[in-house]
């Protein structure tokens, strides 16, 4: 797994968590994939994506909003456990493409709704989401995270009542590091997460490093508007790239 191709991957795919806040998994996982099993990428990237997580969550600490994370959280951890047993014994393919339908329509809803919220100069606030949502995007954000990693539902639902970009990168990450320390425990003790896979991930650290640096570098430079449309359009793509990779 440690080819070039891999470590420009690694590098490419924190340059969008960077930029974006998220994303690095569906990156990483998609060009990876062309390498080795997604029971093999799942661990790696948890592993890179953990310190990500803690440095973007600290950076942008006065966007934490507990009201967002903390529930949200918990309805993830509860949904990672059957997605950790999935990836351990099932074949995921048909989940990951509808998943993908569902992130391209969320993701076009979002585009639609900030192009509306621009044209009518309603600036950002913090929004109300409806309970049943939360705990159905919870769950199901907790499935797919265990299964793949993939966090472009939870984003969705986070962009919705995040006030601004602060605020949605930093309880985006707050979810993350809930969510990863109890991956990681079930990593372990299903043995998925392994030596080997330890190995791999601090070998490729320094890839993680350039690459989310380089994305917070371009981050700060970017206009709040342009930032959050970025957001959208990667989340399309990102479901257009899951239904077209397992078709």
């Amino acid at each position: 797994m440690l080819t070039i191709p891999v470590f420009l991957a690694v590098t490419a795919a924190y340059m969008v968590k960077g930029m974006c806040g998220f994303a690095n998994t569906l990156v990483f996982g998609t060009l990876a994939g062309f390498f080795t099993d997604n029971v093999n990428i799942s661990p790696v990237d948890l592993l890179l994506g953990y310190p990500s997580n803690l440095w973007i969550a600290w950076t942008e600490w006065k966007g934490i909003r507990p009201k967002i994370w903390i529930p949200l959280s918990l309805l993830v951890i509860a949904g990672s456990i059957p997605g950790v047993f999935l990836l351990k014994t099932g074949d995921a393919r048909t989940i990951k493409i509808l998943f993908g339908f569902v992130v391209v329509f969320l993701g076009l809803e979002m585009f639609l709704r900030e192009r509306k919220a621009s044209g009518s100069g309603t600036p950002g606030s913090e929004k109300s989401a409806s309970p049943a949502l939360l705990v159905i995007i919870g769950l199901l954000s907790g499935i797919l995270c265990g299964l793949f990693g993939v966090s472009a539902l939870l984003v969705a639902y986070v962009s919705r009542t995040a006030g601004d970009q602060s605020q949605f990168r930093a309880n985006n990450c707050m979810v993350f590091l809930a969510e990863n320390t109890f991956r990681l425990f079930l990593y372990g003790s299903t043995g998925i997460l392994t030596l080997e896979a330890a190995k791999t991930a601090l070998c490729l650290a320094p890839f993680m490093v350039l690459g989310l640096f380089i994305g917070i570098f371009f981050h700060r430079r970017l206009p709040e508007r342009t930032a959050r449309l970025s957001v959208t359009v990667l989340l399309m793509v990102s479901g257009l790239s899951l239904i077209l990779d397992h078709l």
